[in-house]
Formats: structure tokens, sequence, C-alpha cells
């Protein structure tokens, strides 16, 4: 037998299994759809290419969801990747499925101006369409966990770029929804990817120690077992050791050995019903002894996504402390499916949309808390808002609000309503007066003082809330209420960071300009651009930027369009050469005849200084002929420009460059700083660079999980002589080992 049609016989047999009465005609019908939609296509690893969706299939029918949901995952990819339409889909298997595969789609076909526009429109369209029917987001969640398990096949960078995403956008959800299995497998394959040392080390030192894990858990899961026998308790006990990532994200975030990580193990009880949970939590803390401050009643207090659980961790006689999870069976589903458990006890699945219920009002309310934000804002509001720590407060009434971890009371006065949070006026925390920058902790009773004379809110509570619901809230009302002081705001701010990128004010706003920064920030008007700046909806450095780059872009457009000479360089080859200096752009940039370089043979030649060794006055250097662009400069070290790595064919583009003598201009230039990690590190690295009054357009320090942290800086300096005594100074911070320019 075919194995593609034994395997969508194994299908078909599962969900039998679940659901007697599916519809196996339609079933059938849909996966012969796929398989000639697909016919022509394979995957990377050379399958046909219907195997991908029949393992989606599997994965959602593991998860027991209705017949239109397998339906949908047979037939995700056929709008995204055939010539199928939804409206042939919905002809053939009815409008649901045809929705669900177009939530599932992605736009692919729109162009957009960054990689952050993308994964906005992405998001957004998966997010509207979770607000609609929530099996959208299961099925794409299935789709991404198999793209995942066969990530080998795929090239480095898509490995690194995939498994960041999914560590961002996809397992978080999952976590959201309540889906533990899958957000743990998404979780630990990503890892793998993103860094392969840290997770090998870290699976080696689990399979070393399997026996001595197991030997521990079997000695726990008896005691447990026995004494809960002894109290007639009827109950199952398993224990596990915690995922990869779990592990991961203590060692690494907390510099902890794998010896140090608090609870390793993990044990569950399973029970009948409620009260029997919390007789197992009495003889669980008789037996072993509680850890203090590390008991959490999630019965009582469910999460947001419905998982339920008693959650204690304790200490045995080895002196080993584990933690021990106590649920009921149906708690026990939910946590591991999450809203997939939910749908497969409701009644009437065929009927209904589980989209449309209360416990996914955070979906609308994520919405609609992110309109007029740009695309880079929106992405980090989601993570923010998705995947952050959550804190449990309560109204004076009783009702419990949950908040990210860190709240404050303006967080909790917007969370109630906007009206509560623009007439906020004070704040009591069990029953005291605190500042509004009070950070909320478990269990505190939160109580606003409002006053309908109270004049809205602050632009301070923007920095100092923490969920993106009350800072979008506040923006709205600055841009509702404000708008005139918004735009002089606005036009302040952004005026300011233009001076800082060497621009002023009318180089944007000429009529030669405008229209396309305008179109690039996609902006109808100045006014609006400013009023965005002002209420906070995008911010002034951005907008400079940005602007710069487009007059830069226009700039460069001119002088190619000007350009009324040609040097050949070879066959059918030439470089341009600007009509006079009006042709080249108006912004400071390196890329002009100004540059300070000679070049042998060649007049006035446009000039660019190569950012792979970013050369200064003082190094060594050598030019290479481009198309199209001019001489690129390079230091003579670069490993680009190695006489071993030159080709034959490209000799006569290497010419001799060298530096014009006489007043220094000023050159950018990078670093890089290896230093052993620690507090204050980037404050030393920026005082020490402003000892020697050198001006840095970029800083960024990041913690390797070494010790280790690495900083890059961008810095502007007149010659190799500077440079050195930057060097000098940067190398004289306690903990930094190396100081050197990236080469290639």
């Amino acid at each position: 037998m075919d194995p593609i049609l034994e395997r969508y016989q194994a299908l078909e047999s599962r969900v039998k299994e679940y659901n007697p009465s599916a519809d196996t005609k339609r079933l059938y019908e849909a996966f012969n759809y796929a398989d000639n939609a697909h016919s022509e296509q394979l995957r990377k690893d050379g399958s046909p290419y219907v195997t991908h969706p029949l393992a989606v299939a599997e994965i959602v029918a593991d998860l027991e969801l209705d017949t239109d949901s397998i339906i949908a995952a047979l037939l995700h990819d056929t709008i995204e990747d055939t010539d199928a339409t939804h409206d042939e889909i919905a002809k053939l298997f009815g409008s649901p499925v045809a929705d669900l595969v177009e939530g599932v789609t992605k736009l692919t076909r729109v162009r957009y101006t960054s990689k952050e526009e993308e994964q906005m429109e992405n998001l957004r369209k998966m997010l509207m369409a979770m607000a609609k029917d929530i099996r959208v987001i299961l099925i794409k969640i299935c789709d991404r966990l198999h793209n995942m398990r066969t990530m080998c096949y795929q090239s480095p960078k898509k490995q690194r770029e995939k498994s960041l995403e999914t560590m961002e956008i996809y397992a978080p959800i999952a976590h959201r929804l309540g889906m533990q299995r899958i957000k743990w497998e998404l979780e630990d394959t990503s890892l793998k990817y993103l860094d392969p040392i840290g997770y090998k080390e870290i699976s080696d030192e689990l399979a070393v120690r399997s026996s001595a894990h197991e030997e521990f858990m079997a000695a726990v899961q008896k005691r447990i077992q026995t004494r809960l026998d002894e109290e007639h308790i009827r109950c199952d006990v398993y224990g596990r050791v915690k995922h990869t990532y779990s592990i991961y994200r203590k060692m690494y975030a907390q510099s902890k050995t794998m010896d140090e990580i608090f609870d390793l193990y993990a044990f569950r009880v399973i029970v009948d019903d409620i009260p029997e949970c919390y007789n197992v939590l009495g003889c669980i803390h008789d037996l072993f002894k509680p850890v203090l401050g590390r008991f959490k009643d999630y019965i009582g207090t469910p999460k947001p996504n419905g998982y339920q659980s008693l959650h204690t961790t304790v200490i045995g006689r080895e002196g080993i402390p584990f933690e021990v999870q106590i649920r009921t069976w149906s708690m026990h589903h939910t946590a591991e499916y999450g809203i997939a458990a939910h749908w497969k006890y409701k009644q009437g699945i065929a009927n209904t949309k589980l989209g449309s219920e209360a416990s996914f009002e955070w979906v609308r309310k994520l919405i609609e808390s992110q309109q007029d934000i740009d695309a880079e804002e929106f992405v980090r509001t989601m993570r923010v808002d998705l995947f952050a720590d959550e804190v449990f407060v309560f109204t004076p009434q009783g009702d419990v609000i949950n908040l990210p971890a860190g709240a404050t009371p303006i967080d909790f006065a917007y969370n109630i309503h906007s009206a509560v949070g623009n007439h906020m006026t004070g704040a009591k925390v069990n029953n005291r007066m605190v500042p509004f920058d009070t950070q909320l902790k478990n269990g505190d009773v939160v109580e606003i003082i409002t006053s309908k004379s109270a004049h809205g809110p602050s632009r301070d509570w923007l920095k100092i809330c923490k969920s993106n619901e009350a800072r979008n809230k506040i923006r709205q009302w600055f841009k509702k209420e404000r708008r005139e002081e918004n735009i002089a705001t606005g036009r302040s701010s952004f005026e300011s960071e233009l001076k800082h990128l060497g621009l002023n004010l009318t180089s944007i706003t000429n009529e030669e300009a405008l229209p396309f920064v305008l179109k690039k920030m996609r902006f109808g008007s100045l006014d609006e651009l400013y009023a965005a700046i002002g209420y906070g909806g995008m911010s002034a450095q951005k907008a400079a930027v940005r602007a710069k780059d487009e007059v830069v872009r226009l700039g460069k457009a001119a002088a190619e369009k000007a350009a009324i000479q040609k040097i050949p360089v070879g066959p059918n080859e030439s470089i341009l050469m600007p009509a006079s200096p009006a042709a080249v752009p108006t912004v400071k940039t390196h890329t002009h005849d100004q540059s300070g370089i000679v070049v042998e043979g060649l007049g006035n030649c446009l000039v660019k200084f190569a950012k792979c060794c970013s050369p200064v006055p003082g190094d060594s250097v050598v030019g290479f002929i481009t198309r199209g662009f001019g001489v690129s400069v390079h230091r003579a070290d670069c490993p680009n420009c190695a006489l071993e790595k030159r080709r034959p064919e490209e000799a006569g583009r290497w010419v001799k460059v060298s530096w014009v003598e006489g007043e220094p201009a000023v050159y950018q230039t990078a670093l890089e700083l290896s230093a052993k990690d620690r507090d204050g590190l980037a404050l030393d690295v920026t005082m020490a660079l402003s000892a020697v009054k050198v001006k840095t357009t970029s800083l960024s320090a990041r913690s390797m999980p070494d010790g280790y942290a690495a900083v890059s800086m961008v810095l502007e300096v007149k010659n190799q002589g500077e440079l050195s005594t930057v060097i000098h100074k940067l190398g004289q911070i306690q903990g930094v080992y190396q100081v050197k320019r990236p080469t290639g």
C-alpha cells in the first residue's frame, strides 16, 4: 500500500476513536484535494509535500479537535502555496473550513518595508482570527510544531530565525492557551538551534544522570503512593525531570549549575475531586518538609489560561528539593492540552466557536490596545502582554485581577476601565495610601480613588505603568484630548533628534523630500507625525532615523541620475561619476568626494568606507571599484581584501588609495569590547569614552552565557592615533580583557 495513503488511514482511525460520528468522506476528500494541490511540491528532505499537512492533521487529531479542524489542517497550505482560493475551498468544504484555512495562511503575497512589519501583520491577522475562532491558533501552533520537528533540513540562518520566532511568539501563545506539553516541545526544539552548545550540555548531563534520576523519582513516587493508599485516596502518581529549556533558563538566568537548580524534579498527583486535592496536600506536607513561600493555590485562584493545580515544594530525606503538583483529572487535561481540552468536553462542538466566550476576552482586549502603534512597537508590546509573568490582586469586592509582574495601581485602574484610570487621583493597597509607582504583589487588595475634576493622566505615567493596555489607553487619551500640545511637543522632540543626526528640519520638510518621508512613516501630514510623537505612538528617535534614511536614499538617487561620466572597469562595466557637488546627498555621509581619500588614477569619484572594517586616517588602506557605487575603501588588513582572496578576474578593480593631508575630518569606526560581566560595566565604558572626548553614535551591551559580556560601539574619531587612545582607555576598565576593531 502507498505509505502516504496508509498514513492517512491511520489518521482517519485516530479521529474515529474519539469522534465516532466524524464525516470520514469529507475527511478523505480533503486529503485527496491537498494531495493533488501539492502534487508537484517537495519538502526540504525530498518527501512529498503532502506529508506536512498530514503530520499537522495528526497533531490536531492528538488534541481531539472536530472534523472541520482536521480538514483545515490538511488544507492549511493550499491557499498560500497552490492555486486554491478561499471561494473554492468554501464551495467544496464549507465556509467555516475556508475561514480557518484563511486565518492560518500567512500574508506572504504582500510586500513589507521591514521584518517587524511583516511579523506585526501576521500576528494581528492571527489575533483577529483567534477572536472569531480559537481553532485558528490551535492549527497554527500544530503547524509550527511540525515545522520545528523538521527544522534540521533548513539552513542555519532559517533555523535561527524560525526558532527565535517560535520562542518569542508561538511557545508563549501555547502557554497562554494552557497547552503545556506542546509549549515544552516548542521551547526545547527552539533552544536546540538558538544555543546548541547549551542545549547539548544539559541534554548530556541529564543522560549521564538518568539512572540516578529514575532511582530517586521511583523512591519518592513509592512513598507518596503508599501513604495515599493508606489514606484510601484513589490517585495516580508519577514524576518527571523538568524539560531542557526550563533547566537552561534557570541555569543561565540565575548563573546556577544543575546541582543548584531548586526544583529539578516535579511530581504529579491526580485525584478524582477538589476536596481530595487538599487532603493529598496535607499528606505531602506530613511526609516531607515544606519549603516556606513555595506553595501556590491555583485551584482557588486559577491562571488566566484556565490552569488549576496545587503547587508545593518540599524536601525529602535525601535533602533534595522537588515540586509536587496536585490536581483533578479534568484539571490535568486542561493543563496538558489547554483550550483544546476545553473544546473536547464542550457540548455541541460542531456549531460553537470558543472565540466568542468570555475566557477569550483577553484576545479582543489585546487587539484593541494595539491600535495606532508602529510595527516594532506592536511586536514588542505583544511579547509583554502575552508572555509576561503575572501577579494576582483583588478588588475591594473580592474580584481577581491578573496583571503583568511589576504592575502598579495605574495598571490596575486601567484594567478596570479607561474612565477609572483617567480620573484616578490616588490609590490604596491593603487599605493604605500608596504612591502610583508602587509595585503590586500577589494577594494585594487594591482600591482606586477617583474624582470627576481630575485633569487626566500624566505623561509620566507612561514610564511607570507596566501593562501595554494601560500605556495604550493613556496614549489614546493624549491623542484625543491634547492634539495641539502633542503637535508642539512632537515637533520639538523630532527637531532635536534630527540635530543629533546632523540634519535640520528644512531638509525633511522641503517639497522634494517631504512626500517620501511621510509615505515611509505612513502619515498623511507633518502634524499627524508630530502628534504621534507627542502622544507616544512613535518615538522621536525612530522617526528621525527613518527620515534621515529616506533623505540619504533620495540623495543617492539624485546623484546617480545626474551622473554624466562613466569610467570603464571591465567588459561592459563602469562606475558612475557625479556631475557636480550638487548631485551628492545633502546628508553628511562618507560616500562622496569630500571623504578625505585620494583615489589614484581616478578623478572626482564616489567614495564610501567599508562597514566591515571602518578605516580611519592612519590606517593602511586599499580601494575596490564597485559596480555602480564608486570606490569602497578597506583597511589593508581586512579579510575581505586579503591578497589570497582576490579573484584574478577582479584584479583591475583594486586601486591604490591614500588619505588627504591637512585638516582632519571625523570618521565613524566600530569597536568590540569583551569583559567579565558585572553591574556597571556599560556605565564605566560610557564614562571612559566621555573622558577621551569622542562622540559615541551607538553603544550596545549584552551578557553571554559564559559569564562574560560583549559591548559593541560606533565612534567618531579623527585618526588612528585618537582611536588608539580610546582603545587604551577602554582596556584599563576593570574586567576588560580585549578591545578590538571588527574585521570582515
